[in-house]
């Protein structure tokens, strides 16, 4: 998990991409949708969602990249949120010593 953050800042996405996610930080609501997009009928901890969800991400991104059909970017949008959303909830390493 301690890469998690470092693995966040080196994703290279699509700026709209990135910028429609920014924009949908302001109505995130972890209870209601981080169940819903990792299928769960509890709120994960924030370590665990974001292992699930960067999983979830590379996903949609490969499918993106090959150009599939089956791709979403409303669930790419989706993901992104959540995933910006629960790394600002991590414990922050290294900022007091």
């Amino acid at each position: 998990m301690s890469n998690a953050s470092n693995l966040l800042s080196q994703l290279r996405r699509p700026r709209l991409l990135v910028r429609a996610a920014r924009f949908g930080l302001v109505d995130y609501n972890r209870d209601r949708d981080l169940k819903k997009l990792m299928k769960s009928t509890f709120t994960p901890s924030p370590e665990h969602a974001v292992d699930g969800l960067l999983e979830e991400e590379a996903r949609l991104e490969d499918t993106r990249r090959a150009g599939d059909a089956g791709y979403s970017v409303s669930r790419h949008v989706e993901v992104l949120i959540a995933l910006m959303a629960e790394m600002r909830l991590l414990p922050q390493k290294g900022l007091h010593g």
